[in-house]
């Protein structure tokens, strides 16, 4: 495919705090003519965005969000669109390069890694993760509850940890406590399970507790909130979590 002059940045910004973008998504957004991205996103990186031409559009936006990124670079200019997290899981990636390759776009698109939820929330915890993981959206929007149910029994019965998005907001607001019944079904009461919320935003907090008492936490649970559910060999340290990556099977420390 032909590439024209303009070109596209889809990054991911992380948690939302500028200290925690890579290098290559500042070095971006200053390349930049055009920044596009929805007004929360944007909110959170405003001092980055001085001089910028910013276009702004609500959540439940992003097609249009992604036509327009496309438009202003196929006519030549160097465009961002903004993702929170890493624009490749759950973010803008997907739908800007479906809907080019639909368009032939003719642009160079380049996306740019963040630091995801899981990422975020996990290094707040300890170590929930280490090893084999399982991230899984309950929001079902756009997925349907029974292939989320179906892939929640399947990383439940293989003792994946698991990375549960988007947990629940005004309108789905029982998606995690089915989940939370899902997971039991093969997994005991004492698995240690981790709520953080607002990761390395202002007014971070988190919690370790259990999956026999997680929903003794369901007022806390939101959309800005990432939890993780440990493995059969996840354990509770202090405040921490901590997940072996099986390194005791064969050394001795």
């Amino acid at each position: 495919m032909a590439i024209g002059s303009g070109k596209l940045y889809i990054i991911g910004i992380g948690p939302g705090h500028p200290e925690m973008m890579t290098v290559a998504a500042q070095k971006a957004i200053s390349e930049s003519r055009y920044i596009v991205g929805n007004n929360t996103y944007l909110d959170q990186i405003r001092p980055l965005l001085s001089g910028k031409e910013i276009i702004t559009s609500s959540m439940g936006k992003e097609i249009a969000r992604a036509r327009d990124a496309l438009g202003l670079a196929s006519g030549g200019d160097v465009v961002t669109i903004i993702s929170g997290g890493d624009a490749g899981i759950y973010g803008m990636a997907g739908i800007v390069l479906e809907i080019a390759e639909k368009e032939a776009a003719d642009i160079e698109i380049a996306v740019i890694p963040g630091v995801t939820a899981a990422s975020a929330a996990a290094s707040i915890l300890g170590s929930p993760i280490t090893g084999d993981f399982a991230g899984v959206s309950l929001s079902d929007l756009l997925t349907p509850w029974e292939d989320i149910e179906k892939r929640l029994s399947g990383a439940t019965a293989a003792d994946f940890v698991i990375v549960l998005y988007n947990p629940k907001s005004r309108n789905r607001n029982t998606n995690f406590r089915k989940c939370v019944e899902i997971v039991r079904r093969n997994r005991s009461g004492s698995v240690p399970v981790g709520l953080v919320k607002d990761a390395y935003r202002d007014g971070q907090s988190a919690i370790v507790t259990t999956l026999d008492d997680v929903l003794d936490f369901d007022d806390f649970v939101d959309m800005h909130t990432t939890i993780i559910i440990g493995n059969s060999e996840s354990r509770i340290w202090g405040d921490r979590i901590i997940t072996p990556r099986g390194y005791h099977r064969k050394y001795r420390y």
